[in-house]
């Protein structure tokens, strides 16, 4: 009876919500666990019978089996829209999933570049056309904190230049303005005027700032692969992501006393909570540089 209700789940997600496959799968890995543990560990045969303690129960089954926060609010997620959908369908009574609370997720604190480091991969002295392009993306990135996605979607109309600031379409589509840096200025401006038409050829047509060597808009993962191999040239033996130099920007900012909501709006973040790990990777950095060069750490 159990495994009939989940069936009919999967059709209605499937059918009525067009789900994709891929989460499907994690339903469908998530929820049969759940089941498992219903009927072996609580000996229950029908949802009516599910109580929220058999859910608590279930989700310390997670804990001790070394489950990460991340993967237990999953679970959580997937057995409250199933309860929902019991509910909804009227095979139980009441909602056993009320009240469940999410698990706080573990806030991994971001990796960031030294100065040194950022000074190594910025020291880009290549003149051809696609070195300046990577010169100006990666200044623009760190002067600007932008997010990889809001850096390739910019058009050139989002630059204004003699102003000094970038216009930019965050996460919500919401729009904001960050200022830039002389530094990263100058190489956005060398980029227009000596490699952009370059790269774009005939197609005046391209929008796009940024543009790969067939003069189209880049893609995150044309992106990345730059990224690898400027931070090899580099030298740099650190797993860098797209995200480290929006990383790098904070951090250096609020080492050299940034105001904490200064750094939140250049960031687009909504919740200062967000822009807080920041000051926990400074005060993690400062404690490192203290054991490293105080002598009597």
């Amino acid at each position: 009876m159990l495994k009939h209700a989940i069936e009919d789940f999967f059709h209605f997600l499937q059918i009525e919500r067009g789900l994709s496959d891929n989460t499907l799968q994690s339903y469908g890995r998530d929820l049969k666990h759940y089941m498992e543990c219903i009927e072996k560990s609580r000996q229950k045969q029908a949802w009516e019978a599910v109580s929220r303690n058999d859910i608590m129960d279930f989700l310390y089954i997670l804990k001790d089996e070394g489950k990460s926060s991340s993967t237990i609010s999953r679970h959580v997620s997937a057995i409250r829209t199933f309860h929902q959908f019991l509910i909804r369908e009227q095979i139980v009574t009441h909602d056993a999933s009320l009240h469940i609370e999410t698990p706080k997720k573990e806030r991994k604190l971001p990796d960031v570049l030294s100065q040194n480091e950022v000074d190594r991969l910025l020291d880009i002295q290549k003149n051809t056309a696609l070195a300046v392009r990577n010169k100006a993306m990666l200044e623009l990135l760190y002067a600007t904190g932008l997010r990889v996605t809001e850096l390739i979607t910019l058009k050139v109309s989002d630059l204004h230049l003699t102003m000094g600031f970038v216009q930019c379409l965050g996460k919500g589509s919401k729009e904001r303005i960050v200022p830039l840096g002389d530094v990263a200025k100058s190489a956005t401006e060398n980029y227009l005027e000596s490699s952009r038409q370059k790269l774009v050829k005939n197609n005046k047509q391209e929008t796009a700032l940024f543009v790969n060597q067939h003069g189209r808009p880049l893609s995150r993962q044309g992106f990345w692969k730059i990224l690898k191999s400027l931070v090899q040239d580099a030298g740099i033996n650190k797993t860098i992501t797209p995200h480290t130099l929006r990383h790098s920007f904070a951090t250096h900012l609020l080492e050299n006393g940034a105001d904490l909501r200064v750094v939140q709006e250049m960031l687009g973040h909504a919740d200062i909570s967000t822009t807080q790990i920041y000051t926990h990777v400074t005060k993690t950095r400062l404690k490192d540089m203290y054991k490293a060069y105080h002598p009597r750490a």
